[in-house]
């Protein structure tokens, strides 16, 4: 007997599956462990892989009359050590954070401080003019001015008369 299919599946093309007739693929198949593996003691690890988190540098970005101003706290950060690339509709900022270990990690009872390397990219309202970009930094406080390309200006344009 051939079933009509339902005004859902007509709607959306697609088919409808009898959940008996479905056969479980391997990912959902335990992997099975050889014997090789299980006499060196290679077994299941659950512990998670230890990969290397960049943070995400937290910014301000504000505008005032002729620029766009970005501020980002890089405290214990040498400003050399920071590397800021600038195109005219965006600007990524990184840099490393190094930790000075002075207790084990046992003696702390808060860790809320970030330490590692940590990178930003911030995509700009508006085009800004690379070439006039400023960077300072003050007491950890990184400041980013970047001029806007001012589009309302207009220009006369003389021709010249060729020979």
């Amino acid at each position: 007997m051939i079933k009509k299919p339902s005004f859902l599946e007509r709607l959306t093309g697609t088919e409808a599956y009898d959940a008996d007739e479905f056969e479980h693929d391997d990912m959902y198949q335990e992997e099975e462990l050889d014997d090789a593996s299980m006499e060196s003691g290679d077994e299941w690890d659950d512990t998670p892989e230890q990969e290397e988190v960049e943070g995400e540098l937290p910014i301000d970005m504000f505008q005032t009359d002729d620029a766009i101003v970005i501020r980002a706290l890089v405290a214990g950060v040498k400003p050399g050590d920071l590397d800021i690339a600038i195109t005219r509709d965006m600007v990524t900022i990184k840099g490393q954070r190094e930790e000075m270990q002075e207790v084990p990690d046992d003696k702390y009872f808060h860790r809320e401080l970030f330490w590692g390397s940590f990178a930003r990219t911030i995509l700009l309202p508006d085009e800004i003019l690379i070439d006039e970009a400023e960077a300072q930094e003050k007491h950890g406080l990184l400041e980013i001015s970047l001029p806007r390309v001012d589009k309302d200006r207009a220009t006369k344009l003389n021709v010249k008369v060729g020979k």
